[in-house]
């Protein structure tokens, strides 16, 4: 964390600022705690953008209880579409992925009392090289609230840069990324009275997109992608702890889609990568096919305790602090103290990256609480306990995720 950052983050003026941005940011209601879902990208990729996914992760959220906890999107990700227009300009699902239309299999995601989401790009093509949205974002908004789309993810591929022709992805600061989102956010906002869609802004962070995004959307991406391993998980999430203060309802810091039972991380990066998300309120969005999870990706996935805390209606994510005893973050390292404020109490998290150890903290060091005692609750494993300090063993790479509430 950068050291002006660092001086600035008390997590009490966090507090603050979060709450003066309590109000929902777009004013159509939507996004008012996290999304949860799933969506096709990490599962398989293009092969992955079809109907048949689509219906066995929705299934599948039914099948294993996954809708009971929240989980309502399904998201198909790039790759969807044929590779051109048609003559009247409008996206075509492709046939061979699509063999009964994408609105017949809406129908049937709505009937079983979930939402559908698709995916597009603020470019002239996707990012796998599909037809983007530039030039056509009212007409891609009329089309996909005729079909009953909950949902749109709008990407930032072979869009303008400082080189020609567009490149794939431009990392240019200075191009201004925010025109192209204003463009697309006000072409689903005038199809709102037919159908309303939760917006995803997907350019990875740049313009330091959290400072304006509210207005753009119901979530923005803070970083590039998250690839699957570990280095992953500590980037995001070290960048996600510096911007606690830019989350609240109608509009979340998302931290990308989780690699939860990809068989890539331990178990205990499992636990520390969903409840790092859940607790910094991004959305929740599993990323494997969910017809082969195993059994401890999916407890983790299914912890209704850490989704509650993802959930709550306060909308406050929980960022860093530095408790009076402990060295300043350092930039690009995660930093084991985490808290946030709670409608019902506070969450506190140690978060092991830097090595297993027994991570101590008054209560009076905790922004939000002050000295007395409080009772609390580990939320992976169930301990729970009482008194004016909280002390608790974590192994190496692991989290332990704390609800405290007044004794």
């Amino acid at each position: 964390m950068h050291a002006k950052a660092s001086k600035a983050l008390a997590l009490s003026q966090l507090f603050m600022l979060a709450e003066a941005t309590l109000k929902p940011r777009l004013p159509d209601g939507l996004g008012l705690t996290p999304h949860m879902g799933w969506s096709s990208w990490n599962t398989g990729q293009c092969d992955a953008a079809s109907e048949q996914y689509a219906l066995d992760a929705a299934n599948q959220f039914v099948e294993l209880g996954l809708k009971d906890l929240g989980y309502e999107y399904v998201n198909i990700d790039d790759c969807w579409s044929t590779t051109a227009r048609d003559e009247s300009g409008n996206l075509v699902p492709d046939p061979a992925k699509w063999p009964n239309g994408i609105p017949a299999v809406i129908d049937q995601i709505h009937e079983l009392g979930l939402k559908f989401g698709l995916y597009g790009c603020a470019g002239e093509m996707t990012c796998a090289s599909f037809p983007g949205s530039w030039g056509h974002e009212e007409q891609d908004a009329q089309l996909l609230a005729s079909w009953g789309v909950d949902f749109w993810k709008h990407d930032a591929c072979f869009t303008p840069c400082t080189t020609s022709p567009n490149p794939q992805t431009c990392w240019d600061g200075s191009i201004d990324t925010k025109p192209w989102y204003g463009t697309m956010r006000d072409a689903l906002q005038g199809v709102a009275d037919t159908k309303a869609i939760l917006f995803n802004i997907c350019q990875w962070g740049r313009n330091e997109v959290w400072t304006w995004g509210a207005d753009y959307g119901h979530s923005w991406r803070i970083e590039s992608d998250n690839w699957g391993d570990w280095d992953s998980v500590i980037r995001i999430g070290a960048h996600a702890g510096d911007l606690a203060q830019y989350g609240g309802p109608g509009g979340f810091n998302d931290l990308d889609m989780l690699f939860v039972g990809n068989g890539v991380l331990t178990e205990a990066q499992e636990r520390l990568h969903f409840g790092l998300w859940a607790i910094a309120k991004s959305p929740l969005v599993i990323g494997t096919d969910l017809t082969t999870i195993g059994e401890s990706s999916l407890n983790i996935l299914k912890n209704k305790d850490i989704i509650d805390i993802n959930q709550d209606e306060l909308g406050i994510p929980a960022g860093y602090f530095q408790p009076s005893n402990a060295d300043a973050p350092v930039a690009g390292q995660l930093y084991p103290y985490w808290a946030g404020e709670l409608s019902n109490g506070t969450v506190v998290a140690f978060a092991a990256a830097a090595g297993a150890n027994t991570y101590s903290v008054s209560f009076a060091d905790v922004p939000g609480l002050e000295a007395g005692t409080y009772n609390w609750k580990e939320l992976y494993s169930g301990e729970e306990g009482s008194g004016e300090e909280l002390s608790f063993d974590v192994a190496q790479d692991d989290i332990a995720i704390f609800r405290v509430t007044p004794a």
